[in-house]
């Protein structure tokens, strides 16, 4: 049975699932739409901007700063300006359509590469390895680099624009040409700018403390792995393969969390405030832009749940029909306690986590581990004798299955949070080792494990489904609202702009070619994320393979093996991120080519035309037709990727239930009760006033 669930698990995880995996996970927080939705109406603004130019020209010159403008060409002229604007704005969304093309031709050839990768650490041969798996990563890092210069110069363009117009703004405002409400709503926007400038410095910090985070960690990976194999006694390879596949996952866990922490680093973070354990929640502490340290070691600590889960299954594993398995809980050949081992692995854990400042998530780990470590304490004192009185026997199983179930609550948390997959890959080397050797979990904890993650996948899914449906809602209504306020723009008659309705047009410029720049800022985080675990691959993990020493261990499964698999997985994660953002790359060259650059190109025929001529007007109006028709495509195939998404969410829950729940025997109730519970408790939404 065990043999059947670890093959069916395997099945479903391959690479090629586990990248659609991602894309169904991400999709909420990675969308395409987000990229394309503002760009048909900034287009259509810049399209007004050249209209309202044609008024009355007139100098914004009037208190210029003490070392002049930094952005602004032409001061004395205000109609020179927005020129200037859309110039600007023409040239960003040029560069965008032929950047994002070269994306999408450079990540469509890393599968390619990790195809080759993978044959290599295959062959099983060391020089092998060492000659020739370099030349491979540094292929897909040599891609991230491309595209990370590409991603950097669009958005650069696009901040370009910003700063014009953000500088246009502050010098009608330094100029005294408006009073009153309109003013105090562009100090406002400034303000608002200016915040998100701090925001994106910040996660630029970010990326820098998450490659060091990377580093530390598969280095701690390598010396817990030859600490922890060099004092496993003999015949307890079960347990030695429970601990690399908890520190396998723990490190896959930190990549994909430290990658979406660069999609919505507040709110991930905030999400992880929820009540557990039956403890009082605590106000977020991460409102706003925050430090690089708080964030990245939440993720941190929640990567360690897969390894705190591993342990607590291990001594749930000895509680059977209300009784403890004493007779198999004590090695009498090794004259030692099982369960100390699991001790030992709470204890590392525990200690890992000192350098953190005390925070709700260290709360949590630290209250699991001291539990853990008091339970095997106490099992380790009656072990010996193989006995224990009945109260004491009741109070200990029951501590041990509040034990797991605050760890199923913790790693739904962490999924949740991170956006890791319920269902995770074995690395190839440590599966090859085991199917080889037989050494599997036992049947009982398997089908537990398999029911947990099932119901994971399941909650998973939905609150992707639930995230993502209000994610598109919310486009829709933004979109509604900037539409009415073009609309308003458009139907006043040139003699009727004034200044405050042109400033107006500004604002609103400013704010949807910020959030076109918002995405392209995404893109350089990809990039950057991908590039960084090349670089911690070639130098660390790669470093620590040629290095390794063979030893005589207990199990065939050697530090070699152990190092294959963490190159593996770094590889994988890398072509993960590759796979998800030539998705997004795809999709944007196929819309910007068909909704997009017609109208660019129609934007640059305006800014050229005689504006005095009938033809000028006729242009506008074409120009605005076109943009109109470009929001509606754009919207028709938001609705229709919506119902796509929806229906391969249904077909990965059918897959899973009809592979592994079709083979799983009959589960006590209670059981399923308790997995349900755990689940739902840890991937529960907060209630909006947490956030306040």
């Amino acid at each position: 049975m065990d043999s059947q669930i670890a093959k069916k698990n395997q099945s479903l995880t391959t690479a090629e699932e586990m990248r659609n995996q991602t894309k169904l996970v991400m999709q909420p927080y990675a969308n395409w739409e987000e990229y394309l939705t503002p760009a048909p109406l900034s287009i259509a603004i810049l399209g007004e901007l050249v209209f309202i130019s044609s008024k009355t020209d007139f100098s914004i010159n009037k208190n210029p700063p003490k070392d002049g403008y930094k952005y602004i060409r032409y001061p004395d002229s205000f109609r020179a300006c927005l020129m200037q604007v859309c110039n600007s704005g023409w040239g960003a969304f040029n560069e965008a359509h032929k950047n994002m093309d070269q994306i999408r031709l450079h990540t469509m050839a890393v599968p390619d590469y990790m195809k080759m990768a993978v044959k290599i650490l295959f062959k099983g041969n060391d020089e092998v390895v060492q000659a020739h798996l370099p030349d491979q990563l540094e292929n897909i890092r040599v891609i991230a680099d491309d595209c990370l210069e590409l991603a950097n110069s669009t958005e650069k363009r696009f901040t370009d624009v910003i700063n014009i117009i953000q500088e246009l703004l502050e010098a009608c405002v330094n100029a005294e040409h408006f009073y009153g409400e309109e003013l105090d709503a562009v100090k406002e926007k400034l303000d608002e700018a200016k915040l998100r400038k701090q925001s994106s410095e910040e996660a630029a910090k970010r990326s820098e403390k998450a490659m060091k985070a990377m580093e530390k960690e598969l280095k701690q990976a390598h010396e817990i792995y030859n600490k922890a194999m060099d004092s496993l006694p003999n015949g307890w390879d079960m347990m030695g393969m429970d601990l690399v596949a908890g520190l396998t996952e723990s490190i896959n866990t930190l990549v994909v969390g430290l990658t979406t922490m660069e999609y919505h680093p507040k709110n991930q973070i905030c999400n992880g405030k929820k009540q557990m354990f039956g403890q009082l929640q605590r106000p977020c502490q991460l409102q706003g832009p925050q430090s690089a340290a708080d964030s990245i070691d939440e993720i941190n600590i929640y990567s360690k749940s897969a390894e705190i889960l591993k342990c607590t299954e291990n001594i749930q594993e000895f509680v059977k029909e209300n009784m403890i398995n004493w007779k198999d809980m004590y090695d009498q050949k090794n004259k030692a306690t099982v369960t100390d081992f699991q001790k030992g692995q709470f204890t590392r854990i525990k200690e890992s986590l000192k350098e953190i400042l005390t925070g709700y998530a260290k709360t949590n780990v630290m209250k699991l581990c001291d539990e853990g470590i008091s339970i095997c304490t106490e099992l380790a004192m009656y072990a010996p004798e193989r006995k224990c009185e009945d109260a004491k026997t009741e109070e200990l199983i029951e501590r041990i299955r509040k034990l797991t179930e605050s760890a199923r609550i913790f790693d739904s948390k962490s999924k949740d949070i991170t956006k890791s997959p319920a269902l995770a890959p074995k690395p190839p080397m440590m599966y090859k080792e085991e199917s080889k050797s037989e050494t599997m979990s036992a049947s009982q904890r398997a089908s537990d494990n398999a029911r947990f993650r099932i119901e994971q996948s399941r909650t998973q899914l939905d609150k992707t489904r639930e995230t993502y449906e209000k994610s598109v809602e919310n486009m829709e209504k933004n979109q509604k609202e900037l539409t009415a306020i073009l609309i308003t723009m458009r139907n006043c008659e040139i003699k009727e702009i004034d200044f405050n309705t042109t400033i107006k047009m500004l604002v609103k410029g400013m704010d949807a070619m910020g959030r076109v720049k918002e995405q392209w800022e995404k893109m350089v985080r990809f990039f950057q994320m991908v590039s960084n675990i090349v670089k911690t691959s070639l130098t660390r993990t790669l470093k620590d393979f040629a290095s390794t020493s063979e030893k005589t261990q207990s199990l065939s499964y050697n530090s070699k093996l152990f190092s294959k698999d963490l190159l593996y997985n770094q590889a994988f994660q890398a072509t993960n991120i590759a796979s998800l953002v030539n998705m997004i790359a795809t999709t944007y060259t196929e819309v910007s080519t068909n909704h997009l650059m017609d109208r660019v190109s129609s934007l640059g025929k305006l800014m050229a035309m005689d504006k005095e001529k009938p033809e000028f007007h006729s242009e506008r109006q074409q120009l605005q037709k076109s943009c109109d028709e470009a929001q509606k495509a754009i919207l028709h195939l938001v609705l229709k990727n919506k119902d796509e998404f929806e229906r391969k969410s249904d077909a990965r829950l059918e897959k899973i239930d009809k592979e592994i729940l079709a083979i799983l025997p009959a589960a006590a109730p209670e059981e399923t009760k308790s997995i349900q519970a755990a689940v739902k408790s840890g991937f529960t939404e907060e209630e909006e006033e947490d956030y306040a």
